[in-house]
This record gives structure tokens, sequence and C-alpha cells, in this order.
């Protein structure tokens, strides 16, 4: 009988550090959010989103005020839609902006807002206009590389010497 009540007890100790390491994957992962408070849903419209996904961090100054719904294609504007879930007890102006930003050198993408001055603030189903899309790195290398090479292609006229070291 002993014997038994002690296997209960390993079995619920086991299966309790198995939920306790499958919550940390998941919120590590950022596959799950846990908050109690109600939000406000408002969309922007995006050039580019590079490698933004849904669940992604909303910040302000820093600090995690909403998370990222949805992402969808406009085919009438060919840009990209993307639906932000931001807690209601954060209010911000109707003339805030939006960045895509990356957390470090590659690390993963969310969008960063920053208030505006206006007197009213968003309410759910708002738009915002005001927004910049994310940086993707492979076109700033390959900007730099096209300006480098354009450089190199036009060499000063008149300023070369002939091989025996003599100007004519």
């Amino acid at each position: 009988m002993q014997r038994s009540r002690n296997d209960v007890w390993v079995g619920l100790f086991v299966m309790v550090g198995m939920a306790a390491i499958l919550f940390l994957a998941l919120k590590s992962a950022n596959l799950l959010s846990l908050s109690f408070q109600s939000d406000y849903k408002v969309t922007a419209k995006f050039d580019n989103i590079g490698g933004l996904k849904p669940k992604a961090a909303v910040k302000s100054a820093g600090v995690v005020v909403g998370r990222v719904e949805s992402i969808t294609f406009d085919d009438k504007t060919f840009q990209a839609k993307v639906t932000l879930a931001l807690e209601s007890r954060y209010a911000f102006p109707k003339d805030s902006s939006l960045k895509i930003l990356t957390s470090g050198l590659l690390g993963e993408q969310y969008v960063g807002i920053e208030a505006g001055a206006e007197d009213k603030v968003l309410v759910s189903g708002d738009s915002l206009s005001t927004t910049q899309s994310a940086v993707v790195l492979e076109n700033l290398i390959s900007q730099f590389l096209f300006n480098k090479a354009a450089e190199g292609g036009n060499a000063p006229a008149g300023n070369s010497t002939p091989a025996s070291g003599k100007k004519k």
C-alpha cells in the first residue's frame, strides 16, 4: 500500500514537471501568451513586413503593449495588412506611428509603436497610416555592393600615366 502511494506522488510530480517544461517552451517560443487584459484591435499596412510573424510582440519604449494578431495580403494595394491586438490599459494617440524593428542584429522582429501628440486616442477598428517597413538585410547588402561597383567603374579621365611613368 505504501509503495503504490509513493508511485502516485512520483507520477504526479513528473506530470507537473512535464507541464512546466511545456509551458516554458511555448512561452519562450512566443507561441503562448497569457493575458487576462481586454484588448482593442487596430490595423496598419506595410510595404514589407520582413520576417514578422503572428503573435510577435508590439512594444512601446521597450515594454510589450500588445501582440500581432494576424497578417494578410491586400491585393488591391499590394501591401501587407497587419492586425494588432493592443492591451486596453494602454491608450495611444491616433497619430502614432509604427515601425517593424529587429531585436539585435539577427533577432526576431517586432512592431514598435511611437506615440503621437494628438488628443484623440485609438479605439478598436482604427487604422494607422504612418508606418515604416522592415529593413531587409539582404537589400542593404545589395545596395552597398551596387554603389561600390558603380564607384569603381567610373575612374576619372586624364589622370592616367603611361607604363613608362612619364606624363604625356
